[in-house]
C-alpha cells in the first residue's frame, strides 16, 4: 500500500515526538529533583531511549521508514537510498517533532524543573554534553555511535531476515539504541540524532527555567555534524557491502 506524502510526514512527526517523550522523558525522570525515579539510574534512561526508538519503528516503519532522525535521511540520500526531494520536508517534520515532544516533556515535568537547582541536570533532560569536556572525544563518539546504529538499524531493517519480518527488526532496533546507550552513553549520552538535541537545546535556550544555566552553543555543532557523518558512513558500509 502506497501512502501519500503528508502521511510519511505526519508518522515522521509523531515518531520523533514519541522520540524524544520515551527518551528525554526518562532523562527527566532520573536528573530532576523529587520526581518518582530520580536518581533510578542509567539503564532507566537506556530503556527510555530503547523503547522510544522500537515503537515508532513498529508504529511507523511500514508508512514512513520511521527514519525519525535527520541524520538518517540525509545519509540515505547521499548513498542513493532516499530521494533527495524528499529529504526536506522529512527533516522538518522531525525537528518539528522533536520540538512538541520536548514541550511536553518539559509540560510534564514542570514543577520538577522548578524545585531543581542544578544546572547540568536541567540540561540533561534537553541536549547532550561531553562528560570530559573534550570537544574531539564529543565528536569521535556521536560519530562512531551514529554509524553503528544506522548500520545496525539497515542491516535488520533491510536485510534478508528483516524485510520479511518489520516487527522483529524493528524491536532488535529498539535493542541497539538500548545498548548504545548502555556501552557509549557514559561520555556523551549519546545524541546520534541532530533532532533529538539541536531543538531541545534552542527550546532550552528560549524557555524561562529559572536555574538552567547555559545551553553550551559553542559545542551544539557536534551532536549536528558527528551524526550526519557517522550515518553517511554506516549507511555506506551497508549498501556497499550488506545490501
Amino acid at each position: 500500500m502506497g501512502y501519500s506524502l503528508m502521511t510519511k510526514l505526519a508518522a515522521e512527526f509523531v515518531g520523533t515526538a514519541i522520540l524524544m517523550i520515551f527518551g528525554n522523558g526518562a532523562v527527566a525522570n532520573v536528573e530532576l529533583n523529587a520526581t518518582k525515579g530520580h536518581h533510578s539510574g542509567w539503564l532507566t534512561i537506556a530503556m527510555g531511549y530503547g523503547f522510544g526508538v522500537m515503537f515508532p519503528v513498529l508504529m511507523f516503519g511500514g508508512i514512513s521508514g520511521a527514519q525519525i532522525n535527520p541524520a538518517m535521511t540525509i545519509a540515505q540520500a547521499v548513498n542513493g537510498m532516499f530521494p533527495w526531494g524528499q529529504v526536506l520536508p522529512f527533516v522538518s517534520a522531525q525537528l518539528l517533532g522533536a520540538a512538541v515532544g520536548q514541550l511536553i516533556v518539559y509540560a510534564a515535568y514542570y514543577p520538577h524543573y522548578n524545585q531543581t537547582d542544578s544546572p547540568a541536570a536541567i540540561l540533561a533532560s534537553f541536549c547532550t554534553t561531553d562528560a570530559s569536556e573534550s570537544k574531539s572525544n564529543y565528536f569521535i563518539n556521536e560519530f562512531v555511535g551514529t554509524l553503528v546504529l544506522v548500520l545496525g538499524a539497515l542491516c535488520c531493517l533491510e536485510g534478508a531476515w528483516g524485510s520479511k519480518n518489520k516487527a522483529s527488526a524493528a524491536i532488535v532496533v529498539g535493542f541497539i539504541v538500548w545498548g548504545l546507550v548502555t556501552s557509549l552513553g557514559g561520555p556523551t549520552g549519546p545524541g546520534l540524532n541532530p533532532a533529538r538535541d539541536l531543538v531541545p537545546r534552542i527550546l532550552h535556550q528560549l524557555l524561562p527555567i529559572e536555574h538552567k544555566g547555559t545551553s553550551r552553543w559553542d559545542e551544539a555543532w557536534i551532536p549536528v555534524v558527528a551524526p550526519i557523518l557517522g550515518a553517511i558512513v554506516g549507511a555506506f558500509l551497508f549498501k556497499s557491502l550488506f545490501a
